[in-house]
């Protein structure tokens, strides 16, 4: 496709990866110069893989949904009831490009209000490019995995995070845990494909189930303020929970 292969060894064809319909939207990108080197897997995880990718010289990260096993039921729950993308209906493929464009969304609306995320690029189909959040073609370590200092001032950053995701991007991240968080000086949130507007009728429990998973983690480490304390702060005063 005129794109050059960063350890070839490391990118394997896969059936379930690179699909015909996933080769002609990275020809797509690969066309528009958008990419011009393709590297090695990131990550893999349960409904995509993302590789390292570079751009004029500045790292991408390449985050491709698998359209044949992707968990279709999964997405479902986080899609129906979303004002934005309502109007989805059938196809498995449709639902994917669709899951994707939400990302970018998502991504978007925290960029925008400040929120450390990596910067979304462009989509086509089933692919986003992103901002590579790494150095030196290694990705920042998962919070699981990071070497931290002092838990509870990251305890705190997180918790900040999700306020000013709720209150001025007004969004719930949804699966936010120590899987999906980076860390390196700071934390960074990240896979917010899932994440669901204040209108979303399942938006509450989602609030709640991200607030329970931060506390599960961070009380290994550090004192935890209480679960409805926290909510209270979240929601803010005057305001309806979501």
């Amino acid at each position: 496709m005129g794109v050059r292969i960063k350890d070839a060894d490391t990118v394997k064809v896969r059936d379930d990866v690179f699909d015909e319909v996933t080769l002609m939207a990275l020809y797509k990108l690969v066309q528009k110069k958008l990419i011009s080197v393709i590297g090695g897997p990131i990550s893999t995880g349960k409904e995509a893989n993302v590789f390292y990718g570079e751009h004029d010289g500045r790292g991408l990260a390449i985050k491709i949904y698998r359209i044949q096993t992707a968990n279709f039921k999964a997405m479902t729950e986080y899609m129906a009831g979303d004002r934005r993308f309502s109007s989805v209906r059938g196809t498995r493929k449709g639902l994917i490009f669709a899951w994707t464009k939400k990302e970018f969304s998502n991504l978007a609306r925290a960029h925008d209000v400040g929120i450390p995320v990596p910067e979304p690029l462009v989509f086509d189909r089933n692919i986003l490019l992103m901002e590579f959040l790494g150095r030196d073609e290694v990705p920042y370590p998962q919070l699981r995995n990071a070497e931290v200092e002092d838990y509870g001032a990251v305890y705190q950053q997180i918790l900040g995070y999700v306020k000013q995701l709720y209150q001025e991007a007004r969004l719930i991240h949804a699966d936010l845990s120590e899987y999906n968080i980076l860390y390196h000086e700071k934390p960074y949130l990240i896979d917010m494909g899932q994440a669901v507007t204040l209108d979303h009728p399942r938006a509450p429990v989602f609030l709640i189930r991200d607030i329970k998973n931060l506390n599960r983690y961070f009380s290994r480490y550090c004192d935890v303020t209480d679960e409805e304390e926290v909510l209270r702060a979240i929601v803010g005063t005057g305001r309806r929970e979501p």
